[in-house]
C-alpha cells in the first residue's frame, strides 16, 4: 500500500537531551496508525515535527510523495494534547474563525459546522463560551475544528482525554468513519483498548528510540508463543494434570466459564501443532474451551518496554 506520510531517520535534540534518535515511520494511505510509548518517549515531539510546529535536527519528512512543505498544513488536521481554544470566545465564532484559517469560505464553513454540530449533538453550544464548557464538551468542539476542512492526514494526540465512555465511543466511531471516507489517521494514546479497536499499524517509541513498528496483526503473530487456554472436563483431573506436565509446559488459566472445568494454559513446542494437543486431550477429557492465547497490544507494550528499560 502506498504511504501518505514517511518520516526518515528523524533526530531531535533539546540541548543535551535527545528527544528522537533516528526514528522512521511509514504511514499507509487510508489507514489508522497508532504511535505508542510511555510518557516522555518522544511521541509528541514527532507529531509536532510532522505538523511543522518544530523542525528536526536531522532527517526528512515526505507527504503525499514529496518533501513536506509549509503549505501542506491545509491538508493536515492536528488535535494537540494541550488544547488550544480561546476560553473567552464563543464556540461558533471561534469554530468559524479557525475554519476560515484552514481555507474554507464563510459559507462552506457554516454549512460544515452545522453538519458536525448536529452530528455530535452540540447545536445548542454555538453561543456558549469555551470557559462555560466541561473538558469533554470543549474536546468535542476541538475535534470538529480539527476535521472540518476534510484533511488528507488527521493527527490526534490523546484524542480521548477528558471523555466519558459514551463520548469516547462516539469519537472512536467518527474516527472509523473518517477513515472509510478516505482520511489517513495518526494518533497517540495511552488507551490500549482504543489501539486494539482502531489501529491497522503501530509504532512503539521508548526513550527516544523506535522499538517496533508494523501491521498490528503481523506484530501479534511475532509475539505469540504457541500457548493455548483449555477448559477440560476429566474424570481424574490429578492424573490428567500429571500427564500434561510430563509432555507440555502448563500453567493456570483464569478465563471465565460456566463449566466447572480444569482450566490450564498449555504451551507447545515449536514443532508441535494445535491438532497434536487436541488429539492428546480428546483421549483423556472432554474439551469445553480451547483458545489460542494472542497477546494484546497492551501485553506487547509492557513486554517490549520492560525488556528495554
Amino acid at each position: 500500500m502506498e504511504n501518505l506520510l514517511v518520516a526518515e531517520n528523524i533526530y531531535k535534540r533539546f540541548g543535551k537531551f535527545t528527544a528522537l534518535n533516528n526514528v522512521s515511520i511509514n504511514i499507509p494511505r487510508e489507514s489508522i496508525f497508532g504511535l505508542l510509548g510511555p510518557n516522555g518517549a518522544g511521541k509528541t515531539t514527532l507529531l509536532r515535527i510532522i505538523n511543522q510546529i518544530t523542525m528536526p535536527d536531522e532527517g526528512k519528512v515526505y507527504f503525499d510523495g514529496k518533501p513536506l512543505r509549509p503549505d501542506d498544513v491545509v491538508h493536515i488536521g492536528y488535535l494537540p494534547e494541550e488544547r488550544g481554544l480561546y476560553k473567552s470566545m464563543k464556540v461558533g465564532e471561534q469554530a468559524l474563525y479557525l475554519a476560515r484559517l484552514k481555507g474554507l469560505s464563510k459559507h462552506d464553513a457554516k454549512e460544515r459546522l452545522k453538519y458536525w454540530f448536529k452530528r455530535l449533538e452540540i447545536e445548542g453550544w454555538w453561543d456558549k463560551k469555551i470557559q462555560e464548557l466541561s473538558k469533554g464538551m470543549a474536546q468535542k468542539v476541538q475535534f470538529v475544528i480539527t476535521v472540518l476542512h476534510r484533511p488528507k492526514l488527521l493527527i490526534f494526540d490523546e484524542p480521548f482525554s477528558g471523555f466519558d465512555p459514551v463520548n469516547a465511543n462516539l469519537i472512536k466511531d467518527e474516527i472509523l468513519k473518517l477513515k472509510e471516507e478516505g482520511a489517513t489517521i495518526l494518533f497517540s494514546t495511552h488507551r490500549m483498548e482504543s489501539v486494539e479497536e482502531l489501529c491497522d499499524y503501530i509504532a512503539l517509541i521508548h526513550k527516544s528510540n523506535k522499538l517496533l513498528d508494523g501491521r498490528v496483526s503481523d506484530i501479534k503473530k511475532e509475539y505469540k508463543s504457541n500457548t493455548f487456554e483449555v477448559g477440560l472436563d476429566a474424570v481424574d483431573e490429578a492424573t490428567l494434570r500429571q500427564e500434561l506436565e510430563e509432555r507440555f509446559q502448563i500453567g493456570p488459566a483464569r478465563f471465565k466459564s460456566i463449566q466447572d472445568d480444569l482450566k490450564l494454559t498449555i504451551k507447545l513446542k515449536a514443532d508441535e501443532s494445535p491438532n497434536d494437543l487436541i488429539r492428546f486431550l480428546l483421549t483423556r477429557a472432554r474439551i469445553n474451551h480451547f483458545v489460542e492465547v494472542i497477546p494484546s497490544v497492551n501485553d506487547i507494550f509492557i513486554k517490549t518496554v520492560t525488556q528495554n528499560a
